[in-house]
């Protein structure tokens, strides 16, 4: 009989905080019956069936997954598709050249045939998702190993997905663990492969204020892009072809052009990426203290460097500027998560919440679990640490990637007596369009200098010491290595790409393997895998057998306090599956005597507006228009134009691009970011400071309209008042 225990104040106060409060969650739209009720409560309007349905168009047939992490919305029945302009910024990069940089000046798509096909790019729709765990388990017993389970797991998953996707084309389909694997959901998309980009506002708007921005409230950032999905003549996916049509979606979003207020009903769809908030103190202590603040201080070194050469050159900037914002996004925040755990003392009160659980679970099958993770966590810190260097420092450097990308060409040439020389010049093609030598050659030495520094003795892989002791300093060695290496030499790697006889690749293949930075980037790989992967995979496998326990534990002990309703607390942790979040818009207090508003206007903007300054350049179009009031329609009741507003929404990487509907069930927002203060929303929610930012759909249509001049798109599009 399980033992119980008075609760005191401060243990339950504990156990809230380790709950899901107000206006936080991320829900299965499958299960979102459980959580109608409330929505309704709060101002929605529709039904659960309205979220998600199988059986009728859905509001969940509007959803794409936008590449592989992001979200679009459909807002036509031609396949027109907003998203982020970050989500879409690889694509508008890849198009842009110093000739016609539509990075810089926006580009626009008078016509279906001025559309730009995307390599690449595809968006994908869930048709369904249904609890498995039954299918996944079959066969199951306590008596079998965890790497039995896991190759049990495996063979069931594999089975069932490819019964799912002989059921149409294009479909694929994941298998997901849910709860650390106490649950097992089936999700099955339909993948459209034909993805053509119609808009971008220039930079100036699509990413205005920059890296100085990100993160932050106020927002004037006009975080759009524009795509349109193209099938064959049965609406089904089809690679690019000029015979493809504009896909029918089943379901596309209405937009609506009325507004938004303080405290309006609000809700998310959209693939958020991946969440902690079930994690042990531990866990959160080596992100708080160790993880976060070296990865920070790594990446500060690689942005000076590439920043300071962007600012010397258009080529540079332009190569460099998707490069630059993937680094940056990251970087600042996980400054901000820091700050919010430190805040909130979040392993503090983790540490109360595990005191509380572990006095419950005294006789039971959970006696000494918090214990026993905090143990693993203290073993498996080294190689995470290792493992954090590693991906930030090593596979930092361009050159030895990509010169990998090539010895690996060799090495399947090898098993298949077959070079793919085709390969080789596409792979050679992409990275020298956006490669600049002297920013790579500075950031080999700037982290391989960190790595020796910062890198236990005992960790650090017998080449490196050699090779440090060799050159004395990272500096002397990244000289030498870049003056060695083919693969900063776009025609002697495409000589590699000539078709040749056997035995002439062979001669090319011992020359790419003994290749400096094929060397470099060997060895430490083969430092990781063999002395680094193997330990961390072992712990980390102990570590998800005890955290499966504790999830199971934690909901146990939540129904003891609180009985049966706890259970409705629980949500899974984010992975990039399809989720709805709700609340409502909101401002916020992040200081003693401050308080921010929860919408901003173009007013904001012409206040940055700085043409000394890149990020806060607009263009000289909307300066003319913010002069002469010639808005149009777009004005709200201030007589400005709205351009960003924050919610409660729980939200994080991947829900970037994901819609903001009202109550109606109707498009007023894009998803783009969340407040900096609030971005250890992805370990704990804090009601009062966690916000998501949004772009205010008007201030898209303004920019259509009155930017790019293509208000021809409006025609497609359904709008309410």
């Amino acid at each position: 009989m399980r033992k119980r225990l008075i609760i005191t104040v401060s243990l339950l106060t504990a156990f809230c905080a380790m709950t899901a409060r107000a206006d936080e969650g991320m829900w299965l739209p499958s299960l979102i019956g459980n959580r109608i009720a409330d929505m309704q409560e709060k101002g929605f309007r529709l039904n659960a069936e309205d979220i998600y349905s199988i059986n009728q168009a859905s509001l969940k047939d509007a959803v794409v997954l936008f590449g592989r992490g992001c979200t679009g919305e459909l807002v036509s029945p031609e396949g027109l598709l907003l998203t982020n302009h970050h989500c879409g910024y690889g694509q508008i990069q890849q198009h842009s050249s110093v000739e016609h940089d539509y990075l810089k000046d926006g580009f626009w798509a008078m016509s279906r045939e001025e559309e730009l096909p995307n390599k690449g790019l595809t968006v994908s729709f869930l048709e369904r998702m249904e609890d498995v765990t039954g299918i996944i388990l079959k066969g199951y017993s306590p008596e079998m190993s965890e790497s039995e389970r896991a190759g049990l797991v495996k063979q069931n998953s594999d089975a069932l997905i490819k019964e799912v996707t002989q059921e149409g084309k294009g479909l694929r389909a994941r298998v997901e663990a849910l709860y650390y694997g106490n649950q097992y959901f089936l999700f099955l998309y339909r993948e459209y492969p034909d993805v053509r980009l119609v808009g971008a506002p220039p930079s100036s708007i699509g990413k205005f204020g920059g890296d100085t921005d990100n993160w932050m409230w106020p927002r004037h950032t006009g975080d759009f892009s524009i795509f349109r999905i193209y099938a064959d003549s049965d609406n089904n996916p089809a690679p690019y072809s000029p015979d493809n049509v504009p896909y029918q979606p089943k379901k596309y979003f209405r937009i609506s052009t009325k507004g938004v207020q303080e405290g309006n009903f609000t809700f998310i769809y959209g693939f958020p990426g991946r969440t902690q908030e079930y994690i042990h103190s531990e866990g959160v202590r080596y992100i708080e203290e160790t993880g976060d603040p070296h990865k920070i201080a790594l990446r500060t070194k690689r942005l000076d460097i590439m920043s300071r050469h962007q600012a010397e050159s258009q080529k540079v900037r332009i190569q460099y500027s998707s490069k630059h914002a993937g680094v940056a996004n990251a970087w600042k925040k996980w400054q901000g998560e820091v700050k919010g755990i430190r805040k909130m003392k979040t392993v503090q009160t983790k540490k109360e919440y595990e005191k509380g659980f572990s006095k419950w679970a005294v006789g039971t099958e959970y006696e000494g679990l918090t214990d026993r993770i905090a143990q693993i966590y203290g073993q498996l810190e080294p190689y995470t640490f290792a493992t954090d260097y590693y991906g930030e420092t090593i596979r930092a450097v361009e050159a030895a990637a990509f010169a990998s990308s090539i010895a690996k060409l060799y090495k399947e040439a090898d098993d298949s007596l077959s070079f793919d020389s085709r390969k080789a010049c596409d792979l050679s093609e992409s990275f020298f369009k956006d490669y600049h030598l002297p920013i790579d050659k500075e950031i080999f030495a700037a982290m391989i200098q960190e790595f020796d520094r910062n890198m236990p003795e005992a960790f650090k892989p017998k080449y490196h010491s050699e090779m440090m002791q060799k050159y004395g300093n990272a500096k002397a060695w990244a000289e030498d290595l870049f003056a060695a290496t083919m693969f900063t030499d776009r025609a002697a790697v495409e000589a590699l790409s000539v078709a040749k006889d056997q035995e002439s690749i062979g001669t090319d293949r011992d020359k790419v393997m003994n290749d400096p930075a094929v060397v470099f980037f060997n060895e430490y790989y083969n430092w990781y895998s063999k002395d680094i992967r193997p330990e961390a995979a072992r712990l980390n496998q102990e570590l998800q057998l005890a955290y499966r326990d504790y999830m199971r534990g934690q909901m146990e002990y939540a129904e003891a306090i609180n009985g049966p309703k706890a259970l409705e607390t629980f949500y899974p942790d984010a992975n990039l599956t399809l989720r709805v979040a709700y609340g409502h818009i909101k401002g916020y207090s992040p200081a003693d005597g401050v308080y921010y508003t929860p919408s901003s206007t173009i007013k904001g903007i012409m206040e940055k507006d700085n043409p000394e300054i890149f990020d806060y350049n607009i263009p000289q179009r909307l300066r003319d228009i913010y002069a002469t009031k010639d808005y149009g329609r777009w004005a709200d009741a201030s007589g400005e134009v709205p351009v960003c507003f924050i919610a409660t929404n729980h939200t994080t990487g991947g829900n970037s691009g994901s819609p903001v509907i009202n109550a109606d069930g109707d498009l007023i927002g894009l998803n783009f970011d969340r407040v900096w203060e609030g971005t250890m929303s992805d370990i704990v929610f804090d009601p009062e400071i966690c916000r998501n930012i949004s772009l205010d759909v008007r201030y898209v249509l303004f920019t259509i309209e009155k930017i790019g001049g293509a208000s021809y798109l409006f025609d497609e599009m359904t709008f309410t008042e």
